[in-house]
């Protein structure tokens, strides 16, 4: 079945069966970013989990958004809120376990991060550097760069407003940037700062 996974969510209203599609097109992206922050074992059933909730709440689905992938992210990302402390873990453990590198390029180690996390890696200072970030700058981050969502689609699936997401996004990369032994930045190269609001 074709068109927009909004036109599917809306078929599945009568015909449930439909929302298969949604599944097949997003599955292994959900699954793929659920383990990148709290571990294989754990992604298969919360990826499950994802999209039971999904066709629970699909009546209520914006259709006015042909893409569902903002709002599928959003569900998995309150999903693995409940495991912040196991994620916390799992990355204090991969810090703990990867070999440190002796010595860093000057471009900037936190303008890799997205590069890093897309790719699925994951080194041990950056593993400890994300987990001292703050949750909320944490989902920012991982949201923008593991599910490669843009500033809007993150603000949707996090239900913030564009602002924010660049704010915290913004603020984790600093974070990043001073763990990991990076320059930093003069006032005439620095992002203009925003307000965050929460």
């Amino acid at each position: 079945m074709g068109g927009s996974d909004g036109s599917v969510i809306e078929r599945s209203w009568e015909t449930p069966d439909a929302f298969a599609v949604i599944f097949d097109r997003h599955a292994d992206d959900i699954h793929r970013y659920i383990a990148r922050r709290l571990g294989s074992d754990i992604a298969d059933d919360l990826m499950a989990e994802t999209f039971v909730i999904a066709f629970q709440r699909r009546r209520r689905y914006d259709l006015s958004y042909a893409h569902a992938r903002p709002w599928l992210y959003g569900i998995a990302t309150n999903l693995i809120r409940r495991h912040r402390r196991e994620e916390a873990r799992r990355l204090r453990a991969l810090s703990r376990m990867a070999a440190l590198p002796q010595g860093r390029e000057d471009s900037g180690p936190e303008d890799a991060v997205t590069d890093k996390l897309g790719a699925g890696g994951t080194d041990g200072a950056l593993a400890g550097a994300l987990a001292e970030l703050p949750a909320r700058y944490r989902d920012v981050l991982l949201v923008t760069a593991c599910g490669e969502l843009d500033y809007e689609e993150a603000a949707r699936a996090l239900g913030i407003p564009v602002g924010t997401v660049r704010s915290r996004l913004h603020r984790a990369r600093t974070r990043l940037r001073r763990a990991l032994g990076g320059p930093e930045r003069t006032p005439s190269t620095a992002p203009q700062k925003e307000t965050d609001h929460g």
